[in-house]
Formats: C-alpha cells, structure tokens, sequence
C-alpha cells in the first residue's frame, strides 16, 4: 500500500497506537488513539472504522505490532511508521487543497 497515496485521497483512517500521554503531546490532526494494548478489546470497533487503516506510533514498532495483530484478524491496514511521518504526508495534502 502506498501510505502517501491513501492520505492524499482521503481513504482509510489514521489510528494512533501510542498511550494517550504521548498522544496529547502531538498527533496527526483527525487521527484516533487506540493504544496498542488495547486493540484485542476495541477490535469490533476497529473493524467498524474506514479502512484501510494507517496506523502508526512513535517510532514504527508498536504500529508494526499493530499491523501484524489487526492484518490477523482480517482487518484492512498498513503501517505508517511514526506519527510525524503520516502528518507530514497529511500536512502535504493540506497544503495541496489550496
């Protein structure tokens, strides 16, 4: 999947995977914090989401754990590496709306 692409076209929905702590300190605007350990349990909401979905985190491993957990269980997803990666490519599409 071409992460950037997905982004540009507005398709799919960026999920957080880092703790609610490192969450308010900066996320990707419109982006939902699930934190890892909570995805068994928010599977069925998940699932109810726009997919694909780019997950990503701090650094790209939790949201490779991710990834590797929700690719399991059928759900439609990619891993977007760290956070200021996919918000870069989403501040990109702003600045392309104008």
């Amino acid at each position: 999947m071409n992460i950037e692409k997905i982004i540009r076209e507005k398709q799919g929905t960026i999920v957080d995977v880092r703790t609610p702590g490192e969450f308010i300190g900066g996320n990707v605007p419109g982006s939902i914090n699930i934190p890892l350990q909570d995805l068994p349990q928010r599977l069925k909401d998940l699932k109810s989401l726009q997919t694909p979905l780019i997950l990503c985190c701090a650094s790209g491993s939790r949201s490779s754990m991710a990834h590797e957990f929700l690719a399991g269980q059928g759900v439609d997803c990619c891993n977007g590496g760290s956070w200021l990666d996919v918000s870069y490519f989403h501040s990109q599409t702003q600045y392309l709306k104008r």
